[in-house]
């Protein structure tokens, strides 16, 4: 089965590309995190409710509010581990008998991010949150497929995680980075002004490259077509 969409706007942040150009000069990750790296600024968030945030929640609000989305349109939030480390802090804070913060406990579920842009743009649309292990990014193409398939109105499609605790770092291998990127999609069509993504979730080509997450930012940046492996599934991305 073919999935084929129109990326009609996008955006991403991580540490050295917090900007939409910025990812025209993307290498392959190393094991290095930059320490100079400053946190989205989020502007168009009045402070007293952006210094309540995560890390996470943070970097998806960014890469969110770059892709400039329709009013009222549906979403999808999608994420590996969610807010485990706000949740790791809570129970910490357990272990060593300190009181919890209400707004930590009520800001751990894995929609945290979801439900604050939803608060902060006044979205009344449905919202959906992802978790599927380590197929949580494609799983999230897969619901917007289905989505868009009911109703063709486009919708925005988040994704985002950043490394886990240090505790469980020997059972995880990603990401390096914290990373989020967000899709303003819709059906394909004949407008060959858009990106024509296809995802092939039955993969046949098994000898295909593997593709980082920054390639396929990368190319959106470049504007230049691309093509490889996202664990079990073929990915294209054209300009033509």
């Amino acid at each position: 089965m073919r999935l084929t969409f129109d990326i009609i706007s996008w955006g991403a942040w991580s540490p050295l590309y917090q900007e939409a150009l910025d990812w025209q000069h993307w290498q392959a990750p190393t094991t290095a995190l930059p320490n100079s790296a400053q946190p989205p600024k989020l502007l168009q968030i009045p402070a007293i409710q952006r210094r309540r945030l995560s890390p996470l929640t943070k970097i998806m609000l960014a890469a969110a509010f770059q892709a400039d989305p329709p009013a009222q349109c549906r979403s999808i939030f999608s994420s590996q581990h969610g807010e485990i480390n706000r949740t790791m802090s809570l129970l910490n804070d357990i272990t060593d008998s300190q009181p919890l913060s209400p707004t930590s406990f009520s800001q751990s579920v894995h929609n945290t991010a979801s439900g604050i842009f939803n608060i902060l743009t006044e979205n009344l649309s449905a919202s959906t949150a992802i978790a599927a292990g380590t197929d949580s990014f494609p799983q999230a193409f897969i619901e917007a497929y289905g989505q868009l398939d009911e109703k063709p109105d486009p919708l925005l499609l988040v994704y985002g995680d950043e490394p886990v605790p240090s505790i469980f770092q020997i059972f995880n291998t990603q990401p390096e980075w914290p990373i989020a990127m967000a899709f303003v999609l819709t059906k394909q069509s004949v407008n060959l002004a858009l990106p024509k993504l296809s995802i092939d979730i039955n993969c046949t080509q098994g000898t295909a490259k593997t593709l980082h997450y920054g390639e396929i930012l990368q190319a959106l940046a470049c504007k230049k077509s691309l093509s490889g492996r996202i664990n079990n599934q073929f990915w294209s991305l054209n300009f033509d």
